[in-house]
């Protein structure tokens, strides 16, 4: 059956890069980091692209065509099939902050973090790339940005291929951008299926970064694997209609669901992690906490993998712009 899943998620395109940056000034960061990367990011990419005195989105006549509004705030077309109680579709990229706690850099120590565009926003690449640089050099990030300090330069980016390795796409110093990257899909991270472990009925999650998994309207505390699976499919429905090409997956949703209720959860080493970040542009503090950890999975798990392998690059849940709901997959020999 994992042959028809990998075969629909194929519809799914997606590439993901690693930035490489080297501090100028000291940095001073907080221990997550995703909300700093990602609110000066946006709001510089505003800067960047727009072109109107107005800067409302809502209500600017290029709304269908700007790179902003598209990324940040995907539309739901009038039109649309899916999501249209909704006023946005879910975002065409992730950022991946570094999981370190360290929150001092002194000038010239680097810092990573990766980033993942699905579908179109793959094209964007460019402008990810001239917002990050024009963040690092006029905005900065981190505290004391304003008064000098929280500078950086990209050294290189690095695309990440289907053996997870890193390829140069970018010089920072000879400010050139390849295209020796292309967009990979679930088939890319699967390889040959029958090479997996001979354990089909066991494997383990690990959730890096907060996880936050509303199902029935409540926010789950702990990652049952009908409610992980349930926003995985609801998720990469999305990524396909918004950001591939309108596709719909051709799925057995009411079956998966089913099979995936027979999947036991054990060891209870996930624990919920209080993180709070303050929005700009609703001027107040919101707690944006979820469950980390690692949970044990029993049962007929193996034609679910195609699906966990794309949500480790596309990740689960709420928040994901922020780097939240990212996660790893084990089993107790190696996936």
């Amino acid at each position: 059956m994992e042959d028809s899943i990998l075969r629909e998620l194929q519809k799914i395109s997606f590439a993901s890069f690693v930035f490489h940056l080297c501090a100028t000034t000291e940095l001073y960061l907080p221990p997550y980091k995703g909300s700093t990367l990602r609110g000066a990011f946006g709001t510089v990419f505003k800067d960047t692209v727009c072109v109107v005195d107005h800067r409302d989105c809502d209500r600017c006549i290029l709304r269908l065509k700007c790179a902003y509004p598209y990324i940040f705030d995907t539309p739901i077309p009038e039109s649309s099939a899916r999501m249209r109680k909704y006023e946005r579709a879910p975002h065409p990229f992730v950022i991946d902050p570094p999981l370190e706690t360290r929150q001092f850099y002194k000038a010239r120590d680097p810092l990573s973090f990766g980033l993942t565009l699905i579908g179109k926003a793959v094209d964007y690449l460019p402008y990810f790339i001239y917002a990050f640089e024009r963040m690092g050099t006029t905005r900065g990030i981190g505290k004391g940005r304003r008064f000098g300090s929280g500078r950086f330069e990209i050294e290189s980016v690095d695309w990440i291929d289907a053996n997870e390795t890193g390829k140069p796409v970018y010089d920072g110093k000879r400010k050139i951008l390849g295209n020796s990257f292309k967009p990979l899909t679930a088939n890319d991270l699967c390889g040959n299926l029958d090479t997996l472990s001979a354990d089909r009925h066991s494997l383990s999650v690990r959730y890096l970064t907060p996880t936050r998994i509303t199902y029935n309207h409540q926010l789950h505390t702990y990652p049952e694997f009908h409610v992980i699976v349930r926003n995985l499919l609801r998720r990469v429905s999305n990524l396909a209609y918004f950001h591939c090409g309108g596709q719909q997956l051709e799925l057995d949703f009411k079956g998966l669901i089913e099979r995936a209720m027979t999947v036991e959860a054990s060891d209870g080493q996930v624990q919920w992690r209080d993180w709070d970040r303050y929005s700009a542009r609703q001027d107040t503090k919101m707690k944006m906490g979820g469950f980390v950890g690692e949970a044990q999975y029993t049962g007929a798990v193996q034609e679910f993998v195609p699906l966990l392998k794309l949500g480790v690059k596309v990740h689960i849940g709420k928040a994901t712009g922020f780097g939240l709901g990212r996660f790893a997959i084990t089993r107790p020999t190696e996936l």
